[in-house]
C-alpha cells in the first residue's frame, strides 16, 4: 500500500530534496542540482516567489520507505496573466510503479480542485528561471545542471494518468565553429549592426564588474520573455536572488552585454563553463569540497552551457544576435571550448533556433510540459 504525506518538517524536506539522488544513484546521465538551492526553493522566507505563489510538497511511502515525490505550485500571477486556472506540478520523481505515480498525482489534483483549478500542468517551477519540462527524447545524453533528468517510464505513467502534451522544448549540442568563412561572416555582420545602430559592448573583464548590469539583464529578460509559455515577470527580490544564485558561474569571456548610446541594455547573452561533471563529483553539495570542483570547472573546461540570451523586441530580426555570437565565439576560441549545449528552447520559438543554422549541431534532447483537465470530479468506486 502507498501512503502519500505532505511535507511539513525540515527533516521531511531534506528527504524530499535528496530523493532523486538516491533514485538515480547509478544513472550516469543524471546530474544533481545544488542541494542548498533546492532546499531554499521551498522556504517562503528565502524564495520571493511565495509572495504570489502557494506550494505543497508530498512524499510517497511504501513500508516506511520513500518511493516517490511531487510538488504542487499555484502561481497566481501566471493564472492572472494567462487567464487560466492551473496548478503546476514540479520536481516529480518515482519508482516504476503505477500505484506510486497515481497516488502522487492524485494528491496534486485533489489540492488543485480545492483551490478552484481546472487544469494541472508541468513539470514547471515557480517561474521561468527554474527547471522545467520532462525529458521525452535523449535519455542517453547527460543532463544539464539547469534541467531535469528522468527515466523513460515517466512518460508512460503520465499518459496512463491522462496527461497529454501541451508544449515541447528542444535542446541542441553545437560544435565550436572553426570555419573562418562563417566566423568572418558573423564578425562582419556584428560590426555592421554595431555601427548602424550605434551600439557597443559593455567592457567587462572581471566578475566583480557585473553588479551594475544585473538589474538591467533581468529587466530586459522580463520584456523579451513575456510572450513565452507560462512566463511571469520576475520581481525585484527574485532578480536579486537569481543574480546571487547564478552570478558566480558567469565567465566574462563567455558573456556579452549589448548597450545603446544611452548605455541601456538592448541585448545580452550569458554562457558558462559546463558544471555537470563538477556537480556529479560533489553530489550537488558545495561544502566541504564541492567548491573545489566547481572552481576547477570554471577555469579548465572544453564545454559550455548556453544559459540565457535575449534581444529587446524592438531590435529583433536585424542582426543584433550576431554581436553576441561574435563576442562569445572569441571567448570560446581563447578558452579552447569544443562544444556547447543549449538550454531548453520552445519548439515554436523559431527565432532562437534559427541562429544556430550556420553551426554544426544536432537536436539531441526534447522535453515536455504535460497538461490534464481535472474539471470533472473522479467517479467514486
Amino acid at each position: 500500500m502507498v501512503e502519500v504525506k505532505e511535507v511539513r518538517t525540515k527533516r521531511q524536506l531534506r528527504k524530499f530534496v535528496d530523493f532523486p539522488n538516491k533514485l538515480y544513484a547509478d544513472c550516469e546521465q543524471y546530474i544533481p542540482s545544488l542541494y542548498a538551492d533546492d532546499l531554499a526553493d521551498w522556504n517562503p522566507k528565502r524564495n520571493p516567489a511565495f509572495e504570489y505563489c502557494e506550494a505543497k510538497c508530498y512524499l510517497a511511502y511504501r513500508d516506511k520507505k520513500i518511493v516517490g515525490r511531487i510538488a504542487a505550485i499555484l502561481n497566481h500571477r501566471a493564472n492572472e496573466k494567462w487567464q487560466t486556472k492551473r496548478m503546476r506540478f514540479s520536481q516529480v520523481d518515482f519508482i516504476d510503479d503505477f500505484e506510486v505515480s497515481s497516488a502522487l498525482f492524485a494528491a496534486v489534483e485533489n489540492y488543485a480542485r480545492e483551490k478552484g483549478c481546472t487544469e494541472v500542468h508541468g513539470p514547471l517551477g515557480f517561474c521561468d528561471m527554474d527547471r522545467e519540462g520532462m525529458l521525452v527524447e535523449g535519455f542517453e545524453h547527460k543532463s544539464m545542471f539547469i534541467t531535469y533528468y528522468n527515466h523513460p517510464y515517466y512518460i508512460d505513467h503520465l499518459t496512463r494518468l491522462g496527461y497529454a502534451k501541451d508544449v515541447d522544448w528542444v535542446e541542441r549540442r553545437i560544435e565550436a565553429p572553426d570555419d573562418e568563412k562563417i566566423l568572418g561572416m558573423i564578425s562582419k555582420t556584428a560590426n555592421y549592426v554595431i555601427k548602424r545602430l550605434n551600439l557597443h559592448i559593455a567592457d567587462i573583464r572581471r566578475q566583480s564588474q557585473y553588479g551594475k548590469y544585473v538589474m538591467q539583464v533581468f529587466r530586459l529578460l522580463n520584456i523579451a520573455y513575456a510572450p513565452l509559455y507560462s512566463t511571469v515577470e520576475l520581481t525585484e527580490r527574485q532578480i536579486k536572488r537569481y543574480a546571487r544564485k547564478f552570478g558566480p558561474l558567469i565567465n566574462p569571456q563567455l558573456t556579452c552585454f549589448v548597450m545603446n548610446e544611452k548605455n541601456e541594455m538592448v541585448a545580452f547573452g550569458i554562457a558558462a563553463p559546463a558544471m555537470e561533471d563538477a556537480l556529479k563529483k560533489c553530489r550537488g553539495r558545495l561544502f566541504p569540497l564541492g567548491w573545489y570542483y566547481v572552481l576547477r570547472a570554471l577555469h579548465k573546461n572544453d564545454a559550455m552551457d548556453l544559459c540565457l540570451i535575449a534581444v529587446h523586441p524592438k531590435l529583433n530580426g536585424i542582426g543584433v544576435n550576431a554581436i553576441i555570437l561574435d563576442h562569445v565565439l572569441k571567448g570560446v576560441r581563447e578558452m579552447g571550448i569544443k562544444y556547447a549545449e543549449t538550454g531548453p528552447m520552445l519548439e515554436t520559438n523559431h527565432k532562437i533556433q534559427a541562429q544556430w543554422k550556420y553551426f554544426k549541431s544536432v537536436q539531441h534532447k526534447r522535453r515536455r510540459c504535460f497538461i490534464k483537465n481535472i474539471e470533472a470530479k473522479p467517479e467514486r468506486s
